[in-house]
């Protein structure tokens, strides 16, 4: 439950709701708050692989409580110096941020299982914690309406930098696995002088492994793929606008794709031994239901469109559950960092095709031709998925 409660607590940020229009009520214009975004991804890709490299080498518990808390001084620069240049540095905290997180979390969470001899239950861990990440998110939401009809941006504002600060209090409560699951570490000079070298030595063994071991590449593809295309996410709201849905009702559209996303993961434990074969035909119909949600009415598309994203999102915790079974190395959380990596590329792809067909195409249009390459997933899930290693067993 512990890591349950701190892995949601990142989503119970209101801020989220109307961060845009802060920007845009601060006078800057869509260009500028584009090349944000960009700087939060950007931020984020570099940051990926050496913060994983770092959390292999230190405490991971202290990376996380440090994670939380420049998350903190994310949005404390927001309310603080509410400019271009004060929202870019937040981003660049924020980015920062969540790199240190990502790969950290998902390692010390299944070093933790396997130190007792149950990380067959990782995917069911995963599941329950994005589950219950996207209800917070949806809690956050629905919260940011009075909290600004109260005090504005500023009561939004530091109502979420308070909440950073509870995630840092949560990540404070995890425990310390010393038992790290895989190879020997000494096998990768942990014991050499200094601190520096340690970090080299993870930093290399994970990469390794990520490249050269079949297995754990074919993983990293699967799951960084599968993850990247699911930002179109980004667009449902504008599905709905051409769909002529009044501004008013669009989050409660978008709230039902949250709410496919959040029973879809909270199942994750359910489905986490099921065959590559089961699993592509999981991947094939949800890509299609997606498809098909953004080409017909809103109300009967967002019912498609939830259910499609339930089923992308159950196959996306079951590829990364995956991905922590066949890692053997102790370099876990950068192998992790490897994919999440990987995932940014997509993603940057995905957003880069909709910035250059937006005059060829309605945005319904181009997130229903996603299905394309999601097909295209399903094929190599099929091919290349490994199948799951039940408890005890070890590669």
């Amino acid at each position: 439950m512990r890591f349950v409660a701190y892995y949601a607590s990142r989503d119970l940020v209101p801020l989220y709701a109307v961060y845009a229009l802060l920007f845009a009520d601060h006078g800057l214009s869509g260009a500028q708050v584009s090349s944000l975004f960009i700087i939060w991804s950007l931020t984020s890709f570099l940051f990926e692989v050496p913060t994983g490299a770092w959390a292999d080498t230190i405490d991971r518990r202290l990376l996380l409580v440090i994670s939380a808390g420049i998350y903190a001084a994310a949005f404390s620069e927001w309310m603080l110096v509410p400019t271009y240049l004060g929202f870019a540095t937040g981003f660049v905290l924020w980015g920062l941020s969540s790199a240190m997180m990502s790969g950290t979390f998902e390692a010390l969470l299944y070093d933790e299982l396997a130190a007792r001899g149950s990380q067959a239950q990782y995917a069911r861990g995963v599941g329950w914690s994005n589950s219950a990440a996207m209800a917070a998110n949806l809690v956050a939401s629905v919260a940011a309406a009075p909290l600004y009809a109260v005090g504005g941006y500023a009561l939004v504002g530091w109502t979420s930098v308070a909440i950073a600060g509870v995630q840092a209090v949560l990540a404070a409560t995890l425990p310390v696995t010393t038992h790290r699951h895989g190879a020997p570490v000494e096998a990768v000079a942990w014991a050499t002088e200094t601190m520096a070298a340690r970090y080299v030595a993870m930093l290399r063994t994970g990469l390794r492994e990520a490249s050269r071991a079949v297995d754990v590449r074919r993983a990293v593809a699967i799951s960084a793929v599968l993850v990247g295309l699911t930002a179109y996410d980004e667009y449902f709201p504008f599905v709905a606008r051409e769909d002529g849905v009044a501004t008013a009702i669009v989050p409660w559209l978008v709230g039902l794709a949250v709410f496919g996303q959040a029973i879809g993961t909270a199942l994750a434990g359910r489905t986490a031994g099921m065959s590559p074969a089961t699993m592509a035909r999981v991947v094939v119909t949800g890509g299609c239901l997606i498809s098909l949600g953004a080409l017909v009415s809103p109300v009967v598309g967002f019912g498609a469109i939830a259910l499609g994203y339930g089923l992308l999102n159950n196959a996306m915790i079951v590829s990364e559950a995956r991905l922590q079974q066949v890692i053997t190395g102790p370099a876990r959380a950068t192998v992790t960092s490897v994919a999440g990596l990987a995932t940014e590329l997509v993603a940057l792809a995905v957003y880069l095709v909709f910035t250059v067909a937006a005059g060829l195409a309605s945005v319904s249009t181009l997130v229903a031709l996603l299905g394309v390459p999601i097909i295209g997933v399903a094929i190599a899930v099929r091919r290349w998925l490994p199948r799951s290693v039940p408890t005890g067993v070890s590669r």
